[in-house]
């Protein structure tokens, strides 16, 4: 393998293992966030014990989170130097915003509500988890925004002198329709993730009648947020179908190995074939006019094929091949739906549970919410595999190909040797963190103390 081959696999390897923890950590952010309001609103002990179980959780998760984000960022010194050093006066500006502003709110703001139980003022405490949740929410945003320039670059010039792309316009850059659509994508699927992780912990305390009064009421919490959650999160991932439909068309076509253009155009639930040497794919089930709405929202919308859009880019922007990798686009493209809809159906049988008064006595649907857990976290992978791989082989689509940001310095072999620390390095922390997780995940309830209310020293810190 090549020093680009090996730098890709090692950044998608990286990332892949970040994501995991970025969406439960602003997930279980906010949730943690609600759990403490209505503790400070009614003063009711259970919610006081929920908020700090639930907490000492999201601080297990944000701890590995930075370990694993930080190395994000020396990857792009170390893999990606040409890359940096072309569209850095770009790049490089959301990320100092997500680093000096949003991050350093977040770090500051969780040791203060770590720290300040009982010390704090109850006000001023509460205000410390919003805090929190702000921050990693914003640290999604200027993040989505720096990724969403690569999807479709704005707020820029060329360069006369330098011949690179420099910032001129903040303003176009925060408000990129691919930004504001795939910003609000995570975030959804941030709460879609902590509200299945917190009713899977729930549902495991309830299957072994585990202070059965408490856990009831953070299970009907987390399905309350997941279920509208997740059907906003559908809705606003077909919105960013059709956006990236029309700055990437591409992307859209290879997420259906559509190879001539088609119009009306339908979705396929299954096929056989469809790479560069099928492209005639036996589709087992199709779905009339789906594909149309999905990437036009029009019944009869036309969605160009890979071979037109193809020969569009030939000619502007010299011979090449711009086709991404179909299978990975085709079947990221339906794990992500499919995951989706799975988890719908999950949290509407809790409902219609939680409806009937019947949640915490069956046993079945608790069994099957611990499980379900599992599914956003496929879905959010799946997710970021097609917006990535879909870009292929642009690193900056329409500006630089992703062969002319690899670092012309690094060896294959000293990248390859990377490769092999970092996953050995990966593999322990986690691990770790599952360790830790599951473990303070099924511990026992603390008991709630008059000392809480008094604001005396806590008898037990999270930490």
């Amino acid at each position: 393998m090549s020093n680009l081959d090996l730098a890709r696999l090692q950044f998608a390897m990286t990332s892949i293992y970040h994501f995991l923890f970025v969406p439960v950590t602003i997930g279980l952010a906010f949730l943690t966030a609600v759990l403490h309001t209505v503790w400070h609103r009614s003063g009711r002990d259970e919610y006081l014990r929920l908020t700090k179980f639930f907490g000492t959780l999201l601080v297990i998760n944000v701890a590995v989170g930075v370990v694993t984000g930080l190395v994000q960022e020396f990857q792009f010194g170390m893999d990606w130097s040409a890359y940096s050093r072309t569209v850095g006066d770009v790049f490089g500006a959301p990320l100092a915003m997500e680093g000096l502003g949003a991050f350093f709110l977040e770090s500051v703001f969780l040791g203060l509500w770590i720290f300040g139980w009982n010390k704090l003022s109850r006000r001023v405490h509460l205000l410390t988890i919003w805090a929190v949740a702000v921050g990693a929410a914003g640290s999604a945003a200027f993040i989505m925004a720096a990724n969403s320039w690569m999807q479709h670059p704005v707020g820029y010039e060329i360069n006369p002198t330098t011949g690179r792309p420099q910032l001129n316009n903040i303003w176009a850059v925060m408000t990129n329709p691919v930004f504001l659509w795939g910003y609000a994508h995570v975030l959804l699927a941030a709460l879609v993730t902590a509200s299945a992780v917190m009713l899977a912990v729930s549902a495991w305390h309830l299957r072994r009648k585990s202070h059965p009064e408490v856990f009831a009421r953070s299970a009907k919490l987390a399905l309350i947020v997941l279920a509208p959650a997740m059907m906003f999160n559908m809705f606003v991932g077909s919105e960013l179908g059709v956006v990236e439909g029309k700055y990437q068309p591409m992307k859209i076509a290879a997420a259906e190995a559509q190879w001539t253009t088609c119009q009306p155009c339908s979705f396929s639930i299954f096929q056989i074939g469809g790479g560069k040497n099928d492209q005639t794919p036996t589709q087992i089930i199709e779905i009339p006019h789906l594909l149309s709405l999905l990437a036009t929202n029009h019944w009869n919308g036309q969605v160009l094929g890979l071979n037109e859009v193809n020969a569009q880019y030939q000619q502007q922007y010299g011979p090449g091949d711009y086709v991404p990798n179909v299978f990975i686009q085709y079947w990221s493209m339906r794990v992500m739906a499919y995951s989706a809809v799975l988890v719908l159906l999950v949290a509407l049988w809790g409902l219609w549970l939680m409806w009937r008064k019947r949640l915490e006595s069956a046993r079945r649907f608790l069994w099957v919410a611990v499980w379900a857990a599992v599914l956003p976290f496929v879905m959010n992978t799946a997710g970021w595999l097609l917006t990535e791989s879909g870009r292929q082989p642009w690193i900056v689509q329409g500006l630089m190909l992703t062969k002319q940001g690899v670092s012309p310095s690094v060896s294959a072999t000293t990248v390859a040797i990377s490769l092999i620390v970092f996953f050995l390095l990966y593999a322990a922390l986690a691990v770790v963190a599952v360790t830790l997780m599951m473990r303070y995940a099924r511990k026992t309830l603390p008991p709630a103390t008059a000392d809480d209310d008094a604001r005396t020293p806590d008898p037990a810190p999270i930490y």
